[in-house]
C-alpha cells in the first residue's frame, strides 16, 4: 500500500469512528442522561414509566435509528473511498462534513422524545446538559475545518499542464 493511500485508509477509518463516536454519545444524551437531569431524584425506569402512564412514551427506536443511520452513511463512504482509493483530501473533507452534519441529526433525532418528557412533566423540551456542548463543538470546529480545506485546496498551486 503506498503512503497517500495510507493515509486516505487512516483518515477513512478515523472518520468512521469518530461519526460512530458522535451518534453514541448523541442517543447517549437523549435516551438516558437527559431524562436524568431532566427529572431529578427518579430513576430512568420511573421516568419512562410515568412517561407511558401519561401517554407519552418514550421510543428509543426513533432516536437510535435515526443516528445509526448516519453511522452506516459514513462507514459505506469509508468503504469506498478507500476502494477507490480517492485523495486524502476528500476523505477529509466527507468526514468533516459528516461531523458537522451531526449537530442537525442530532437536533431532529432528540426533537420528538424531548417533547415527549416536556409534555409529560410540563418543563421546556430540549436538551441543554453540558455534555451536549462536545456535540456541537465538534460540529463547529468540523464546519470550520471544511472551510478551511477547501481554502487550502483551493490556493494550492496546481501543476502547469502543457498543451501541445
Amino acid at each position: 500500500m503506498n503512503e497517500p493511500h495510507r493515509a486516505t485508509v487512516l483518515v477513512s477509518i478515523l472518520g468512521a469512528v469518530a461519526v460512530a463516536a458522535y451518534a453514541v454519545w448523541g442517543a447517549l444524551q437523549i435516551i438516558v442522561l437527559t431524562p436524568l437531569a431532566a427529572v431529578p431524584g427518579r430513576s430512568l425506569a420511573e421516568i419512562r414509566g410515568e412517561m407511558a402512564a401519561a401517554g407519552e412514551p418514550p421510543s428509543d427506536a426513533g432516536p437510535v435509528m435515526f443516528l445509526v443511520l448516519g453511522v452506516v452513511i459514513a462507514a459505506t463512504v469509508a468503504v469506498i473511498v478507500i476502494r477507490t482509493r480517492a485523495l486524502v483530501e476528500l476523505s477529509a473533507l466527507l468526514f468533516l462534513t459528516f461531523l458537522m452534519l451531526g449537530a442537525p441529526a442530532f437536533f431532529v433525532a432528540s426533537f420528538g422524545p424531548g417533547m415527549n418528557l416536556s409534555d409529560t412533566y410540563m418543563i421546556s423540551g430540549g436538551v441543554t446538559l453540558p455534555g451536549v456542548a462536545p456535540l456541537y463543538l465538534t460540529s463547529m470546529a468540523a464546519g470550520a475545518g471544511c472551510v478551511g480545506l477547501g481554502v487550502a485546496l483551493s490556493t494550492r498551486r496546481r501543476p502547469k499542464v502543457v498543451t501541445p
